[in-house]
C-alpha cells in the first residue's frame, strides 16, 4: 500500500532532488502534491488526500499552531533540514516535530520515518512532542547559574497546579498568588503564571509592570519553536527567592495570544524550571466556539481547558456564601463534564458567619457533600483588613500580616500540595518585580 504524502519544502535548494529521489525509489510513499506555502499545505491537508507531510524548517510561518492543525487533520509530519544546519534541526525539534532527518537521508530512511509516525498515530501517541523540555537549564547556551538558590528541580518532575473557580470573583487570584508565595517562602522553587484570558491581575497584585512580557511572550516563543528553558527563565523574572512570575495579558482582547497548543509546551518546560507551577485561570469552561466556527478557529477558553487538562491538581475556589456556593456546585459539575481527568480540591474562600450563619464550616461542608459530593474542603476565613493591606502594598499576605487568619489557612493549603505540615508564622521576603 502506497502512502500519499504532501511535500512543503519550497525554497529549499534540495527540494527537486528530494522529490526526484522519492519518485525513483520504491519506498511505499508517493508525493501527491508539492505545496507552495503553509496555507497551501493546510488546505491540502484538510481535504484528506494525504496521510503525511514532509516539511522543511525554512517553510515560512511554520509554528506549533500549524502543526496542531495538521494533527487535527490526521496528517503526520516528518521534518527535513539542510545537511549540517543544526539550527534548523533544533527549531524543528523545539516545534515538537518527533521525526527529523537531514534532507540528504536515503529515501528509504524518510519512508521509514513516515511509517513510524503513522504507527505512533495509530497508537494514540501525541503528534507534538515536548522537544527539549527535559534539558537542564545549566546546559543551555548562555546560562551559567542554576535556576535559583533553592533545591534543584529534576527535569520534567515539577507539578502543575491550576487555580480555577466559577464566575463571580470568588478569589481565584488571591488564592493563586498567596499559595505560590507560601510555597516559595518554604523553600520550594515555584513559578506563578497568570493564564486568565479575560484579563489577569497577578502583575498588579505583585507590583509588576503591565508591560512585562510574561506568559504571552513565552507562548509566542513556544509557538515559533524558539522556547527553551533559558528563554522561559528570561521572561519569568524572580519576584523573591524561589519565586518566578509569568505575568498575564492585561487586556481581555489579547486572548488569542494564549494559544492552547503553545501553552502545552510552556507548561512542560515549567515542570523543569520549578518544582511547582501555580496557574491562575479564568472562570469560563464553555466550548461554544467549536459550534460556531470550524475546528481551525481560535478558542477563547482553549487556554483554560488545556491547562486544566494538563494540571496535576485543580484548586477549585468558591465564595463561601449562598450565591457563591450555588455557582460552585454548578461549576464543579461543568468541570467534571468538560475535563473528566481534572482532580479538584475545593477551597471555600471568605468564610464568615454573617453570610452562612452559626458554625459556617459545618454548614458549608454539609451543603457541598449533599449537592456536589465533595468532602473535606479547605476553608479560608474572611480577613478583609489583611487582604486589603496586601493589595494596597502589592505584596503577599505572609509579608504584610504573618498572623492573618487567611494567611495561615493559605499556608496550610500550600503545604498540603507538597506533602508538608502547615508552617508556623514566618516573615516573608517577597519583593516587587520590575
Amino acid at each position: 500500500m502506497t502512502v500519499p504524502v504532501l511535500a512543503a519544502v519550497t525554497g529549499a535548494s534540495w527540494e527537486a532532488a528530494l522529490v526526484a529521489g522519492l519518485e525513483r525509489t520504491p519506498t511505499g510513499i508517493t508525493v501527491v502534491r508539492r505545496c507552495v506555502d503553509l496555507a497551501d499545505l493546510l488546505a491540502a491537508a484538510s481535504t484528506g488526500t494525504a496521510r503525511a507531510a514532509l516539511l522543511s524548517a525554512e517553510l515560512r510561518r511554520l509554528d506549533r499552531d500549524a502543526l496542531a492543525r495538521l494533527a487535527a487533520a490526521r496528517v503526520v509530519v516528518v521534518g527535513l533540514f539542510s545537511p549540517g544546519d543544526e539550527e534548523a534541526e533544533t527549531r524543528l525539534r523545539q516545534l515538537g516535530v518527533v521525526h527529523v532527518l537531514s534532507a540528504d537521508s536515503p529515501p528509504t530512511d524518510i519512508s521509514a520515518a513516515v511509517s513510524a509516525a503513522l504507527g505512533e498515530q495509530e497508537a494514540g501517541i501525541d503528534a507534538l512532542a515536548p522537544a527539549g523540555w527535559s534539558q537542564p537549564l545549566e546546559a543551555l547556551p548562555g546560562v551559567d547559574a542554576p535556576v535559583d538558590s533553592g533545591p534543584a528541580v529534576e527535569p520534567g518532575s515539577g507539578r502543575l497546579v491550576a487555580v480555577w473557580g466559577p464566575t463571580g470573583a470568588p478569589g481565584r487570584t488571591t488564592v493563586a498568588v498567596n499559595v505560590a508565595a507560601e510555597l516559595a517562602a518554604s523553600g520550594v522553587p515555584t513559578l506563578l503564571a497568570d493564564a486568565d484570558v479575560y484579563g489577569g491581575v497577578v502583575a498588579q497584585l505583585l507590583g509588576f509592570l503591565d508591560e512585562a512580557p510574561g506568559l504571552a511572550a513565552a507562548t509566542r516563543l513556544a509557538n515559533n519553536g524558539q522556547l527553551d528553558l533559558a528563554a522561559l527563565a528570561a521572561v519569568a523574572p524572580q519576584a523573591a527567592p524561589n519565586l518566578r512570575v509569568l505575568t498575564g495579558i492585561s487586556r481581555a482582547d489579547r486572548w488569542p495570544e494564549l494559544r492552547p497548543s503553545a501553552l502545552e509546551q510552556v507548561w512542560l518546560l515549567c515542570r523543569s524550571l520549578a518544582a511547582v507551577t501555580v496557574v491562575d485561570l479564568g472562570f469560563c469552561l464553555e466550548q461554544d466556539e467549536e459550534l460556531s466556527f470550524d475546528t481551525a478557529a481560535p478558542r477563547r477558553n482553549g487556554a483554560t481547558l488545556a491547562t486544566l487538562d494538563a494540571a496535576d491538581i485543580v484548586l477549585a475556589v468558591g465564595a463561601a456564601d449562598p450565591v457563591g456556593m450555588q455557582r460552585l456546585v454548578r461549576g464543579l459539575t461543568q468541570l467534571r463534564e468538560t475535563v473528566p481527568g481534572a482532580l479538584p480540591r475545593v477551597v471555600l474562600n471568605r468564610v464568615r458567619r454573617g453570610a452562612v450563619g452559626a458554625e459556617p464550616e459545618g454548614q458549608l461542608a454539609e451543603a457541598l457533600e449533599r449537592y456536589a459530593g465533595v468532602r473535606d474542603p479547605a476553608y479560608v476565613p474572611e480577613d478583609r483588613e489583611s487582604v486589603d493591606a496586601a493589595l494596597l502594598q502589592a505584596r503577599a499576605l505572609h509579608e504584610v500580616d504573618p498572623g492573618s487568619k487567611a494567611r495561615v489557612a493559605l499556608a496550610g493549603i500550600a503545604a498540603g500540595l507538597v506533602g508538608r505540615p502547615a508552617p508556623g508564622r514566618r516573615r516573608g521576603l517577597l519583593r516587587r518585580g520590575a
